[in-house]
């Protein structure tokens, strides 16, 4: 029988979580294939769930990013709904079903998300959100989001979950990659993820590319996610930051180049990259310190 949902998730050194993952996945009373896709991992996490019926495993010979991951897992997918998933999130039960439950009332929705919380049940950042643009970047970056009351429109907040958990499926302008499912007849409408980003703000990319040919995004606050944010980066921070920021630029520079003049665009460069400089010098200090620390005892 074919399945009904292929679920992709790219996997790098998630430890124990990833069977946590799989296990989460597997207890949908639903046909669901599962392909994971190992971006080389070095800690044995793979060992847990080789084996595992209706689980395949691609190896990666290196690290490729996880745009490029999710596109190997894709083309070997078998179902009409992909659902790409990180290996650090967990489905409450009966999630999958709503996620999936989703498409069935307009047929061009193309892309649901869920309600990603954290491990205390609380709404992570990220999981409902619109398009974050240089100006609105800017508005949050500067705290200028506090005058939203007094001119929304001016200066809105692109994160989406300080306000009210709605009491159904809304259309949103952007979901988070750690959870997307996408019918494969919108994918293929679309194209394929962008290998030209390798780590962070590849999702944003791909919600813009699904909106721009016509395709719904919705957010299902029914269907409840836990995300154990950043535990494939945590090894790494600098290098993670480093390529959320190149992203951040290739995101700016695709889609928004044309609409702002070109010394508010070298402004903005010079703003994320200023931010990595002075995130990655926090990160090594307090790295630093630690290892300091640890030495004297």
């Amino acid at each position: 029988m074919r399945a009904r949902i292929s679920t992709i998730v790219v996997n790098f050194n998630a430890g124990p979580l990833l069977r946590t993952c799989i296990d989460s996945v597997l207890r949908c009373p639903l046909d669901v294939e599962i392909i994971v896709v190992d971006n080389a991992s070095s800690d044995g996490s793979l060992a847990a769930i080789t084996g595992l019926p209706g689980v395949q495993i691609i190896q990666n010979p290196a690290n490729v990013g996880f745009a490029a991951g999710c596109n190997i897992g894709a083309r070997v997918a078998t179902a009409q709904f992909l659902l790409f998933l990180n290996p650090d999130c967990s489905f409450e039960p009966g999630a999958l079903l709503k996620l999936l439950d989703a498409f069935a009332a307009d047929p061009q929705t193309g892309m649901v998300g869920g309600f990603l919380t954290n491990l205390d049940g609380t709404e992570q950042a990220g999981g409902r959100r619109a398009v974050p643009t240089p100006w609105r970047s800017f508005v949050r970056a500067f705290g200028l989001a506090r005058f939203a009351n007094r001119w929304p429109r001016l200066f809105f907040d692109f994160h989406l979950h300080k306000q009210k958990l709605p009491d159904h499926a809304i259309e949103v302008e952007a979901i988070s990659g750690a959870c997307m499912m996408v019918s494969r007849k919108a994918m293929e409408d679309v194209g394929e993820w962008d290998e030209g980003y390798f780590l962070h703000c590849e999702d944003l990319d791909w919600c813009m590319r699904f909106r721009q040919r016509g395709w719904k995004i919705l957010f299902v606050p029914s269907a409840q996610i836990t995300h154990v944010l950043g535990v494939c980066s945590r090894s790494r921070p600098v290098f993670v930051q480093w390529h959320k920021h190149k992203g951040m630029m290739r995101f700016y520079r695709k889609f928004f180049q044309h609409q702002y003049p070109s010394f508010l665009m070298g402004l903005v460069s010079m703003g994320v990259w200023l931010r990595f400089g002075l995130l990655a010098t926090y990160i090594t200090a307090k790295r630093a310190g630690r290892a300091l620390g640890l030495g004297r005892g």
